[in-house]
């Protein structure tokens, strides 16, 4: 499958990663990728940047070194309602976000306490992507997950990172099956992201491909080979933000 962006990378802005902003760009460059999307971690996770971090992303070119770039964020869901770490006034200076559950950030509850936050998290416009979905560490109705992202045109995420054998989400591969035929079954949009949190594991989506391969998952259903289809979902989200009066 033709695969040309990743928008789930981290830079020495989230305090747990280690390549810089130019690093990132660099090595997109060099795997050929078309598109680069730094999602930083919101302020909730310890060693993060200050939320002003996301306040100037102004003076980043959205094309700069013959690659596009956009600027986003990991949002934390801090609360079973599906309320994030990030205000509004900043939230439409970014150009997406990903909003996920971490455990430094909110309590593991119930199937169904997860699963409405995730479910509440789709109603914010700013959230285009659900990151890491079918982390057993926060168990979820993967059906009414996909289901609702279906409903609310919100991409869920097939993360490279959750599948690493050694990795801190051991036992998504299992889980990625129950989402990804829940995700058939509606006719739910996933995305490929690397997380990755060192430049040479940007664009490194090959164990996410081979989950995706091992479940017959069709290909019209994965956003990675168009640039623009990721902007259309962009653009649809954002679209449902109220408008400044």
């Amino acid at each position: 499958m033709k695969d040309v962006l990743d928008v789930h990378v981290h830079t020495t802005t989230s305090g747990h990663a280690y390549s810089t902003f130019g690093e990132c760009i660099a090595t997109a460059k060099a795997k050929g990728l078309e598109l680069l999307g730094i999602a930083d971690h919101a302020p909730s996770v310890p060693g993060v940047s200050h939320s002003y971090h996301f306040m100037n992303f102004k003076v980043i070119p959205r094309t700069a070194y013959g690659i596009k770039i956009v600027m986003g964020s990991e949002l934390n869901i801090i609360d079973y309602s599906g309320s994030t770490d990030l205000p509004a006034q900043i939230l439409k200076r970014l150009d997406y976000c990903i909003a996920s559950l971490h455990r430094e950030c909110i309590d593991v509850g119930s199937v169904a306490e997860n699963t409405a936050a995730i479910i509440g998290a789709m109603r914010n416009p700013h959230v285009v992507i659900i990151g890491h979905p079918d982390n057993p560490r926060f168990p979820v109705d993967l059906d009414a997950v996909a289901r609702a992202a279906a409903d609310n045109k919100v991409l869920l995420e097939v993360n490279n990172s959750s599948y690493l054998p050694k990795g801190p989400r051991v036992g998504s591969t299992d889980n990625a099956k129950l989402m990804l035929a829940a995700c058939k079954k509606y006719g739910t949009k996933v995305i490929i992201g690397s997380d990755a949190h060192i430049d040479i594991d940007v664009g490194n989506h090959a164990l996410s491909q081979k989950v995706l391969t091992e479940n017959d998952f069709p290909a019209e259903l994965v956003i990675n080979d168009s640039v623009e289809k990721f902007f259309a979902c962009v653009a649809y989200r954002k679209s449902l933000a109220p408008s400044c009066s």
